[in-house]
């Protein structure tokens, strides 16, 4: 039986509520990869799945996984 090494990934994913309720969701390292939930868990869960079948389509087409590259969140205020 031949053993496969599949690589893991990491992604940084941001949420975001909204104001009709619920939370948007998305990996800033893969671009269009976004995804939504009513909860936080709801929403964690979407954007795995969402993640997953992101990577499978690249695999799919034969174009490059990407790499996260450091991401970085800051807050301003502004009088």
């Amino acid at each position: 039986m031949r053993k496969t090494n599949k690589k893991i990934y990491s992604y940084s994913v941001f949420y975001e509520a909204v104001l009709e309720g619920g939370y948007v969701v998305f990996a800033p390292a893969l671009p269009g990869c976004h995804s939504q939930g009513e909860t936080l868990e709801e929403a964690e869960k979407n954007i795995k799945e969402a993640i997953e079948v992101y990577l499978e389509s690249l695999a799919d087409h034969r174009e490059p996984i990407p790499e996260e590259i450091n991401s970085f969140h800051a807050s301003k205020n502004h009088a």
